[in-house]
């Protein structure tokens, strides 16, 4: 048959090689994705249950130098500090496109349901929602934060119970600082005070906001925007 079609050793031998090419391509785009997947579903899974994990890249081959084009992940509860959670980000800067969700998670001292994440390149936006047990079990005992107001990025409450070394209830503002997430209290005396909530040289965060979504039971919606340095 190849002596019939005039093609010479060389040629076949070309021939064989790009079909060999080409079903290795095939190959690594069914089974790449779903080792990546694997990897990703153990990582995440230190931290608590995960449900699922989907990864998409093309060509599936930049999945051995850490690119996807996006990764999807839902779990069913997860328990990590600020610090595990921005190793995770990082770990996934080369990703394009990121759409998280848990349905229940323990970030520090702080529960939360539903929360939501999503990474846009290098633009991350998250989401949850908090009730006023889990605000009041994350805060030492005898203190209280009280929401007051939301927009521009910060967040305005009346705290409470000693916070900031002060004895009496005071306003404070929790809000972006140079990629830092901090809080101040409101007052002349006070106001250069600054206790800092969060901070990571890879995730610079550039606003927070809240807002109350019922009020039976006291539930609260909380937001951040950052981006990945």
């Amino acid at each position: 048959m190849w002596r019939d079609s005039g093609l010479g050793v060389w040629q076949r031998w070309a021939v064989w090689a790009a079909a060999a090419v080409v079903l290795l391509l095939a190959l690594a785009q069914v089974i790449l994705p779903r080792i990546a997947a694997s990897v990703i579903s153990s990582r995440v899974g230190r931290y608590g249950k995960v449900n699922s994990v989907s990864v998409s890249a093309w060509p599936a081959v930049k999945l051995l130098w850490g690119s996807a084009d996006s990764v999807k992940v839902r779990a069913q509860s997860l328990t990590l500090e600020p610090g595990q959670a921005a190793k995770l980000l990082w770990e996934a800067r080369s990703t394009t496109r990121v759409d998280a969700s848990v349905q229940r998670v323990r970030m520090g001292s702080l529960a939360l349901s539903d929360a939501r994440l999503g990474k846009r390149g290098s633009a991350l936006s998250a989401k949850a929602r908090a009730s006023e047990g889990d605000v009041a079990a994350a805060l030492p005992r005898g203190f209280s934060l009280g929401l007051l107001r939301s927009e521009g990025g910060e967040v305005e409450v009346q705290a409470s119970g000693g916070l900031f070394g002060v004895g009496a209830s005071v306003k404070a503002v929790g809000q972006a600082s140079e990629g830092r997430l901090v809080a101040h209290p409101l007052g002349f005396l006070v106001e250069g005070l600054r206790l800092t909530l969060f901070s990571d040289p890879h995730v610079y965060v550039e606003g927070v906001g809240a807002s109350v979504l019922s009020k039976q039971p006291l539930t609260y919606g909380l937001s951040m925007r950052a981006s990945l340095r």
